[in-house]
């Protein structure tokens, strides 16, 4: 069996010391400096993975409520309150659509409205996003 030294010499005890040093530094430099996401676009991408790999069910518009009115005239909810059943289970949720004006402007209130959910989160869910709508506009 192989005799290994247990203790080091304080020649390899400071090396390994500023060698330490030198990667906690550049990993703290490293989270330090990285881009942190705003929450718009945190919201953006939980969008587009839901238009990626959500499912598609049924659901109903329960209420809104709305921005501004626009120069033209028209309307635009800043967020939608809607209901979808997922196995039995009847969810209630709001989605903030102030960000996609022109896909909830004139917006039919009376139809039925699509909602795509996460299939491993059904709560996860959304009836707008930049490249889909589940909502009917007017003609």
């Amino acid at each position: 069996m192989p005799n290994f030294p247990t203790h080091l010499s304080l020649d390899q005890q400071v090396t390994a010391f500023a060698v330490g040093a030198v990667v906690v530094g550049a990993g703290l430099w490293l989270v330090l400096r990285r881009k942190r996401l705003t929450p718009e676009e945190i919201e953006r991408a939980r969008r587009e993975r839901l238009v990626r790999v959500g499912r598609i069910t049924d659901g109903s518009l329960m209420d809104s409520a709305y921005i501004d009115e626009d120069p033209i005239g028209s309307t635009a909810p800043g967020r939608l309150v809607f209901r979808y059943q997922i196995a039995g289970v009847v969810y209630e949720a709001a989605q903030d659509v102030s960000a996609l004006p022109d896909k909830v402007r004139d917006m039919r209130f009376d139809l039925p409205i699509q909602v795509r959910y996460d299939y491993q989160n059904p709560a996860n869910s959304i009836v707008v996003a930049e490249e889909w709508s589940g909502v009917r506009l007017r003609a």
